[in-house]
């Protein structure tokens, strides 16, 4: 169990790079700045916990951006962690069903937090809003599950 629980966070962490890729290719080739939600999030997350985020102006908005980027790799890790949970409990889709599977666990994982904390609205997104989103969760996905089959080989 602990095997495929590493093998899965492993195979999270490959998925996060190749979203992140896909992101800054993204950003480079439409020369698009980066989203401001990760860090939004964070803040608002902060400020309902009643924990201050230290720093003037510039070193507060470094940490927050900081911290931002650390919960996507967070989340990255932990949906490959439960994608191995579930692999280690027996679970056996094919590479394309768990692609699409890990796809929507990183959307919700994701989205989700910022969604229910009001930082966005996905209701509210232009189609270029939902194909920027959801081309690098794809990659995420993509990976993770092809990742951790290949870890799996003997």
């Amino acid at each position: 169990m602990l095997r495929s629980l590493m093998l899965g966070a492993a195979a999270g962490a490959a998925g996060t790079t190749a979203l992140n890729v896909v992101t800054y290719l993204d950003m480079l080739t439409r020369a698009r700045p980066a989203s401001s939600t990760p860090e939004r999030t964070v803040e608002v997350m902060a400020e309902r916990a009643g924990v201050a985020v230290p720093g003037d102006d510039d070193a507060r908005s470094n940490r927050l951006s900081a911290l931002g980027a650390m919960s996507g790799i967070a989340a990255g890790v932990g949906v490959g962690a439960a994608y191995g949970l579930a692999r280690g409990l027996g679970w056996r889709p094919s590479v394309a069903t768990g692609a699409v599977l890990a796809t929507f666990g990183a959307l919700i994982g994701t989205n989700g937090p910022m969604t229910v904390l009001g930082v966005t609205d996905p209701r509210t997104w232009a189609a270029v809003d939902w194909v920027s989103d959801i081309v690098p969760h794809l990659a995420y996905g993509a990976v993770t599950a092809a990742t951790y089959a290949a870890g799996e080989q003997p």
